[in-house]
């Protein structure tokens, strides 16, 4: 049986990527293993390519599973993602700061119910991108836990966020419970082998 991988960390900015100073480059920092999805213009704001580009990421990273962090426009993408690839290997995700589809036009071409991987959605009460309402009902629809972090505009460089110890918080118990679901696999297998 071969030993357990952590799933990784995958970081997936929004528009104009997220600088060196934003949370996002933090956070990668903080995990030797992350990686990050580099879109080809991240000015054009454009969904499919955008979530085909999470899938390429993946796939050239090699086999494994992983924590998805998103921001902004990102937070599209990912979710376009996990709508289109059903084996993606991304077990869980982070969706901070999502922009507003109607902006885009794209609300149509996202999920309309639940994702297919557990998710947590962090949102603002005065996020210029998207109000704490539409936050809280693509939360509903998507049924990810939801966070509101009152007025602190879109969690992003601009509103004060460099680090942002929350979403270090959130990386750390998906890979606690990544672990812990691998535990009874495990020793289950170490059991029969003994009995053998």
């Amino acid at each position: 049986m071969p030993a357990y991988r952590p799933p990784r960390l995958l970081i997936i900015p929004g528009l104009h990527d997220s600088g060196p100073a934003h949370w996002q480059t933090w956070l990668q920092a903080q995990f030797r293993d992350a990686r990050r999805v580099r879109q080809h213009d991240f000015s054009q704001p454009d969904l499919l390519r955008w979530a085909e580009r999470i899938r390429s990421t993946i796939d050239h990273a090699g086999p494994g599973e992983w924590i998805a962090v998103a921001h902004s426009f990102g937070t599209l993408a990912l979710a376009r993602h996990l709508q289109d690839q059903l084996d993606s290997p991304i077990r869980q995700a982070l969706l901070v700061a999502p922009a507003e589809p109607d902006k885009f036009g794209l609300a149509a071409l996202l999920p309309q119910q639940r994702l297919r991987v557990p998710s947590t959605l962090i949102a603002s009460e005065s996020d210029p991108w998207m109000s704490a309402q539409s936050a809280q009902r693509w939360a509903r629809r998507w049924g990810s836990n939801y966070s509101n972090l009152g007025r602190v505009g879109h969690i992003n460089t601009e509103a004060g966020f460099g680090p942002f110890p929350l979403a270090k918080r959130w990386v750390e118990s998906a890979l606690a419970r990544a672990a812990r679901e691998q535990r009874p696999a495990q020793a289950s297998f170490q059991e029969w082998s003994f009995a053998v």
